[in-house]
């Protein structure tokens, strides 16, 4: 729960969107840079389908910021690996 913040509002400008969270945060990675591509994982048809109709969400430079700016005073806990998963990355 200690992240719930940064869920709420990946959640709010989902809302607006009419779009769910993941698409949110799909949609964001993908205006990053051209570069940038996500490489969400799922086991389900219904998610694979919901993870590519983030493709088509535009997330505007207002939404880009206001993600940026809440992201930034939003203190995000916890590692993205266990110390086990992190030593088989090689990094």
């Amino acid at each position: 729960m200690a992240n719930q913040k940064l869920v709420d509002l990946l959640s709010d400008i989902a809302q607006r969107k009419s779009a769910t969270p993941a698409q949110i945060a799909i949609a964001w990675v993908l205006a990053q840079k051209p570069w940038i591509v996500p490489i969400p994982g799922t086991t389900k048809t219904h998610r694979l389908l919901e993870n590519i109709g983030a493709a088509n969400l535009e997330l505007t430079q207002e939404d880009l910021q206001e993600i940026k700016e809440a992201s930034a005073r939003i203190k995000i806990v916890g590692e993205r690996y266990t110390e086990t998963m992190e030593k088989s990355t090689g990094l």
